[in-house]
């Protein structure tokens, strides 16, 4: 795992020759979401019947987003060396968005930029391609990918990780304290929203159901609210309140 999180970064880190890390963070943050969708709605989509294939609610019956054809991961990687490719990252974000309304406006929709050069822009999404960012037998790769990288960034700007998130042993252990099996799950400084994934992976693990909470939280940090809103969006289909 450590060498998929350090490989990302390496590649991720190329961008920074005209972006700044406050900058690129949104950009590579946005294409492991997209990677990480993809790749659910793919499992599902090719395990469903031909007449479901396209049945929206066959997704969300099993906490998935419906990904459009346009956003799909194989369209963004067939396109990766495409001078267009920003263009078409830009877009696929929001077809995600209109279809998915708890993501409005939590998604980077500035790849097409002068400013973000194209062969690394490219490189990254060679190296997102080969990424496993979900299995049956770990269902939280992607989570710890994003805990490595907001403190890789963090450090580039001079601040501390924890600014963005709780360590993963330690939310855990307030989740089994608190055993969210219903009701609400409120997190008063949720950073990228941590309490409420482990909160969804403890129903998960006990056979509840999704259904039976919701989640609320407070985030000062405009920027960090949005990695909430895409972190805990990414893996269940909720809409944090």
């Amino acid at each position: 795992m450590q060498e998929i999180e350090k490989n990302l970064w390496d590649m991720a880190d190329k961008l920074r020759s005209n972006v700044s890390p406050s900058e690129y963070k949104h950009i590579v943050l946005g294409l492991l979401f997209l990677k990480y969708v993809s790749d659910r709605f793919d499992d599902l989509y090719n395990a469903l019947e031909d007449f479901e294939k396209e049945d929206r609610d066959a997704y969300t019956a099993e906490n998935i987003f419906y990904i459009p054809e346009e956003a799909r991961w194989v369209n963004i990687q067939n396109n990766a060396k495409s001078p267009d490719i920003g263009v078409t990252i830009d877009n696929a974000m929001r077809a995600i968005e209109t279809e998915n309304k708890n993501l409005k406006g939590t998604l980077e929709k500035n790849y097409a930029r002068p400013d973000l050069p194209l062969n690394a822009l490219g490189g990254v999404i060679d190296l997102v391609s080969n990424t496993v960012l979900y299995s049956d037998d770990d269902k939280d790769i992607l989570g710890r990918v994003y805990e490595y990288f907001l403190g890789q960034f963090a450090s580039k700007e001079g601040k501390a990780g924890g600014e963005f998130y709780t360590p993963a042993c330690v939310v855990k252990t307030l989740v089994n304290m608190l055993e969210p099996y219903s009701g609400r799950v409120y997190d008063p400084c949720c950073g990228s929203g941590g309490m409420f994934v482990q909160s969804g992976h403890f129903i998960e693990e006990h056979a509840g159901n999704l259904n039976d909470i919701s989640v609320y939280g407070q985030e000062s940090n405009p920027t960090t609210d949005q990695y909430c809103s895409t972190a805990v969006g990414s893996r269940f289909v909720w809409e944090v309140c």
